[in-house]
C-alpha cells in the first residue's frame, strides 16, 4: 500500500524541503516510485531543487480545476529514476482545500509507493490542509532553542489532527557549533525538548546546498547523501540504528 507523508516544521529556514527532496532520492534509490507533492503555493522551491523549474506546464490546482488529467500535472526527475513531482499551485489564491487534497492524494496513492508532502512551515491554512491527507508526520527542526520548540507546537497540531505516527528530523547537525553554542546538553536533551521520537540526524553538509542550488541529488557516499539514506531505509521499515554524524 502507498504511504502518504507530510513533511514540516514549526518555522522556516530549517531545511524542510531538502530533507523532502533527500528522503524521497534515497527511497527512489530503494526502487521505490515517490512522488514529491510542494504545497508552497506560489514559492514552489521543490521545482528548482529538481531542476524541473523550466519545463512546467501543470500544477495541482490545474487538476482539481479539471483543465488537465492527474499524470498530466506529475513530472519526472530526469536525473533520478522513479522519483516524481507535483507542483504547487503558482498562486497562492489557487490553493487546494482539505477535501481536495484527500481527493487527490487517493487518486495518485495508485501509481506510487509513497507520497511526500513538502508542507508549508508554522500553522497557516496550509498546513492544516497538508497534514490532513497524511497517515503520518516527520517534524523537521534544527538543534536551537525557537526551532525546537516550533517543532513542539506542530507535534501538538498534528496530535490534534489525528497524526499519532510522528517522527523527529534533526537537520543541519555540527557537533562542534552545537558544543560551542550549549543550547542543550546533548541531543537527548533536544529529542525531549521536542517531545518527538527520532528517526533521523542530518549533518551539516554544504554539499546537500550545493546540490539543491544546481538541481542536482547530492552525490552519493557523502555524509548528507548517507544520512538519508538511513532515514529511507527507516521510514522504509527497516530496524538500522540512528547515527550521529
Amino acid at each position: 500500500m502507498s504511504k502518504t507523508i507530510v513533511i514540516t516544521s514549526g518555522k522556516g529556514g530549517v531545511g524542510k524541503t531538502t530533507v523532502t527532496f533527500g528522503l524521497g532520492t534515497s527511497l527512489s534509490r530503494r526502487g521505490k516510485r515517490v512522488l514529491l507533492i510542494d504545497m508552497e503555493n506560489g514559492l514552489r522551491g521543490l521545482e528548482k531543487i529538481m531542476g524541473s523549474d523550466e519545463t512546467l506546464v501543470f500544477d495541482a490546482s490545474d487538476i482539481v480545476g479539471g483543465k488537465c488529467e492527474p499524470m498530466d500535472a506529475i513530472y519526472p526527475c530526469l536525473s533520478i529514476p522513479g522519483l516524481y513531482l507535483l507542483p504547487a499551485p503558482a498562486s497562492p489564491e489557487e490553493g487546494l482545500t482539505r477535501e481536495q487534497i484527500r481527493r487527490l492524494t487517493a487518486i495518485l496513492a495508485s501509481y506510487f509507493d509513497y507520497l511526500l508532502i513538502d508542507c508549508p512551515a508554522g500553522i497557516s491554512n496550509e498546513f492544516r490542509v497538508s497534514v490532513f491527507a497524511a497517515q503520518s508526520a516527520l517534524v523537521v527542526v534544527n538543534p536551537d532553542p525557537i526551532g525546537v520548540r516550533a517543532g513542539k507546537s506542530v507535534r501538538d497540531l498534528l496530535l490534534k489532527s489525528g497524526i499519532s505516527e510522528i517522527r523527529l528530523v534533526i537537520n543541519r547537525f555540527d557537533p562542534e557549533r552545537f558544543l560551542e553554542y550549549g543550547f542543550f546538553e546533548d541531543l537527548d536533551a533536544v529529542i525531549d525538548a521536542a517531545g518527538i521520537r527520532l528517526i533521523a540526524v542530518v549533518p551539516e553538509d554544504p554539499n546537500l546546498l550545493r546540490a539543491a542550488a544546481n538541481g542536482k541529488p547530492c552525490p552519493p557516499g557523502l555524509p548528507g547523501a548517507m544520512a538519508f539514506d538511513r532515514l529511507a531505509a527507516r521510514v522504509d521499515g527497516e530496524a538500522i540504528p540512528v547515527i550521529i554524524g
